[in-house]
């Protein structure tokens, strides 16, 4: 992720642990045969997880756009408004 906003990052990178533990705990309890309610909470929980983090890739990517929108276009994985759009409408 190209940001210069290292507490963006480090937000970020914090969801996308906690989300790694929850499958962790989903295919745990897959394997052990957990009942169906305690897998489908897990998951709900890994996926609301996932969203937050994207949501939250995407709005740094935004902030950074409009904070510096020269830098943001000649970075190496700059993004171009159309792009932003779509990853957006991606995670919703």
């Amino acid at each position: 992720m190209a940001t210069t906003d290292a507490a963006a990052r480090h937000k970020i990178v914090n969801r996308l642990r906690r989300a790694s533990g929850q499958l962790n705990a989903v295919i745990a309890a897959v394997e052990s045969g957990g009942s169906c309610r305690d897998v489908v909470t897990q998951l709900a929980a890994v996926t609301s997880a996932l969203h937050k983090a994207g949501f939250a890739i995407v709005s740094t990517a935004m902030k950074d756009c409009v904070l510096d929108p020269q830098a943001a276009d000649a970075a190496e994985n700059g993004l171009t408004t159309d792009e932003l759009e779509k990853l957006f409408l991606m995670l919703a």
